[in-house]
């Protein structure tokens, strides 16, 4: 019989950011978890790969998993200049 492993899933907010080829791609509440991609879904794929090692060390450091703020709004600004 296989051993079932159990993983938790957590959400967090990604900032995608256009460049001239793909996307640049942060998560605000895990500081230093950056990622790019060529396509908008390459770019998920790959900050999904980030957190998660990103999580990993955590875990294996005992630093506990940084949960997202519960009501993080995102949302346009206009600057008058």
């Amino acid at each position: 019989m296989k051993k079932v492993i159990k993983k938790k899933v957590y959400q967090y907010t990604a900032i995608f950011e256009p460049e001239t080829k793909g996307y640049s791609v942060t998560i605000p509440s895990l500081p230093g978890c950056i990622s790019e991609g060529d396509t908008f879904e390459a770019a998920l794929k790959n900050i999904q790969e980030a957190a998660g090692l990103y999580l990993a060390v955590m875990k294996e450091r005992k630093e506990g998993i940084i949960k997202e703020e519960k009501g993080v709004i995102v949302a346009p600004i206009q600057v008058k200049v």
